[in-house]
């Protein structure tokens, strides 16, 4: 168990980044809350519908609550998205057309859309002739030396960007970075569509990416937007043309978002996006303080202290398997649900190497709920993301044995 004395020292050296995190998330809570009264939200807004889903006030007006937060041209939220990565699959094959071509900046995207994008007769962006190329980040940073190499970029159709690190060790993206990326591609002639994935970034500073230029974005609902009540679904959000050729492809080119039934009801994703910014504050102050007590205790965790948090996820290296089970079980042992069941390396479907996973979570797979996964491969890597509540994480470092 970690000492009492240990946790209350590095809660005080914290008290200032825990103070910066309270006024993002009053000013994010607030921007929500304006949003909320200038969509007139209303209880019939909750109302499940049936069949074609035709006139859904409720699916509507949820697109239009999230078009408002994120200050762009439109947006779509849907419980009919499985996933992040069938809202970012959704992106690629609603913009991209056969013959297109892909540049990411920030090397190789997460391991779920691997297959999606180079995959053999399965259906992926290759399979249609759409080619993918990349360039790796430099420290931390977009290459721009190796981007000006490529440049003009005109030949390319879309140039595509991960916030968050994936199973990397490097930092999330700062929305300011992501702005100074979106210039700097701007700069070298590229006039397509700058698309992001911003899973495990949404409400984590005080401005979205659709405000410093990304023209088309993805995540989902159980992480950070769904504020651990959504359950299910996905949104994309940016310039209204290719939000609506995604919506083309989400069900069909001849009806698009006219269409989309969900007999659930939609209170859920209400109350979920209401409650996010307050959520993802309980969550980034968990990360800072599994950070600082496991950096004490000789583990190199990123983001590093000086290091500004672009998203939820924490990673720590523990150069070691066994210590790395270890730890993964020990969180999955103090969760609310499942807290019994012994983690294990398993090949979990879309990744290339064995992953284990503490999710002891309400909702099956939440990141924005305490969790942890790594990939069984050196220099044995944690990715711990999430937190419901602050007290929550501060229970679970307490009682870290590994």
């Amino acid at each position: 168990m970690i000492s009492q004395i240990l946790i209350d020292d590095c809660e005080k050296k914290l008290a200032a980044k825990f103070a910066e995190l309270d006024g993002t998330a009053l000013f994010n809570q607030e921007k929500v809350l304006t949003a909320f009264k200038k969509n007139r939200v209303a209880l019939r807004h909750f109302n499940g519908s049936f069949g074609y889903g035709y006139d859904d006030e409720g699916r509507d007006t949820l697109n239009s609550l999230l078009k408002d937060i994120f200050n762009c041209e439109s947006a779509v939220v849907s419980p009919l998205i499985t996933s992040g990565t069938h809202a970012l699959s959704l992106c690629l094959y609603g913009v991209l057309r056969p013959g297109d071509k892909v540049l990411s900046i920030t090397g190789e995207p997460y391991d779920t859309l691997r297959d999606v994008i180079y995959g053999e007769n399965n259906g992926s962006l290759k399979d249609f002739g759409v080619s993918f190329d990349t360039v790796k980040l430099k420290d931390g940073n977009i290459d721009e030396d190796a981007m000006k190499a490529l440049a003009p970029l005109s030949s390319y159709k879309m140039v595509y960007m991960q916030r968050s690190r994936g199973y990397e060790w490097r930092e999330a993206l700062t929305v300011e970075k992501i702005g100074k990326a979106v210039e700097f591609v701007r700069s070298l002639g590229f006039n397509g569509c700058i698309m992001l994935d911003n899973c495990y970034g949404e409400f984590v500073e005080k401005k979205e990416p659709t405000e410093v230029g990304v023209d088309l974005l993805a995540g989902s609902l159980i992480k950070n937007l769904g504020g651990g009540i959504a359950p299910t679904g996905g949104y994309f959000a940016g310039k209204k043309k290719y939000v609506d050729m995604v919506n083309a492809r989400l069900t069909a080119p001849s009806i698009a978002g006219e269409v989309g039934s969900y007999a659930f009801g939609y209170r859920d994703f209400y109350e979920g996006i209401f409650i996010a910014p307050h959520t993802v504050k309980e969550a980034l102050k968990g990360s800072l303080l599994f950070g600082e007590v496991l950096s004490y205790l000789g583990y190199e965790t990123s983001p590093k202290a000086n290091e500004r948090q672009g998203d939820l996820i924490r990673a720590v290296k523990f150069n070691d398997k066994d210590k790395l089970i270890s730890f993964i079980r020990c969180i999955q042992e103090f969760s609310p649900v499942d807290s019994f069941v012994t983690a294990t390396p398993w090949a979990m479907p879309g990744y290339n190497d064995e992953v284990i996973m503490a999710a002891g979570c309400f909702t099956q797979g939440s990141s924005i709920e305490l969790s942890a996964d790594a990939p069984i491969r050196p220099p044995y890597i944690a990715y711990i993301q999430g937190g419901l509540t602050y007290e929550h994480c501060k229970t679970v470092i307490k009682n870290l044995s590994f």
